[in-house]
């Protein structure tokens, strides 16, 4: 199981929000790009990255930031938050991104998301955020009536790289990862599952390895409030 140390972007800044909130920000870094080499010296094998402002805009906004960070960084490094064009998605890839996230676009247009995997194989995954089963788009700011397990059935077989299944409620929240929920998905489906949201423990960590199914963990406050260890966690999940 891969754990994906997480930078969240906001004006330029490494930060952390609670339930998705952007008004409940936390600055844990002024340069995201140091952030990045700290993890990456810890030794983690990948970044999870999320443009926040972009997220909201519908486009790219801390652009210059993820620059920076693949710029500093030789691992690869997924990103999350606006990207819901061809036009984008091609930008970024060429400039060194190993994986585009797709969200709010697999909900608005799911062809678009068989064209980019189709287009660049291994390198397009879905964002499916879940409140309480149902996804969430636009920076979660707008709920659907789309059961998460229903979309990510959908995209069986697109050639997408992995599904990404954040639970909301428990994002920044030092609470826990819905296990249940995102075992229950990675089993429903043929396509990798990362869980994201809560992950707040080396217990959280060797839960979500013991399912056996899930792919990858994300974990962000957890790791800059010291609650993992990030060398500790890479050791116990090898």
């Amino acid at each position: 199981m891969i754990l994906y140390p997480a930078i969240d972007l906001k004006d330029g800044k490494a930060v952390r929000l609670v339930h998705g909130d952007m008004d409940q920000t936390t600055v844990f870094n002024d340069d995201p790009a140091a952030q990045a080499k700290e993890f990456v010296a810890a030794g983690c094998s990948w970044l999870h990255l999320v443009d926040l402002n972009g997220a909201f805009a519908g486009e790219p906004v801390n652009a210059a930031p993820v620059e920076a960070i693949l710029k500093a960084c030789p691992v690869p490094a997924q990103l999350g938050g606006g990207i819901r064009d061809m036009a984008t998605i091609a930008r970024w890839i060429d400039k060194g991104l190993a994986r585009v996230i797709l969200g709010t676009v697999a909900v608005e247009n799911p062809d678009l998301v068989r064209e980019a995997a189709r287009e660049f194989p291994g390198k397009v995954a879905v964002g499916l955020d879940a409140r309480n089963g149902f996804v969430a788009t636009r920076g979660w700011a707008e709920e659907t009536d789309v059961q998460v397990t229903d979309l990510a059935r959908s995209f069986e077989d697109a050639g997408i790289a992995a599904i990404i299944y954040t639970d909301i409620l428990r994002d920044g929240a030092m609470k826990g990862p819905n296990i249940a929920a995102t075992e229950a998905l990675a089993r429903a489906v043929d396509i990798p599952v990362i869980a994201s949201g809560g992950v707040s423990s080396m217990d959280d960590l060797k839960a979500l390895k013991d399912t056996g199914v899930i792919a990858g963990a994300i974990s962000g406050r957890a790791l800059y409030d010291g609650a993992i260890d990030l060398s500790e966690a890479l050791s116990l999940l090898k």
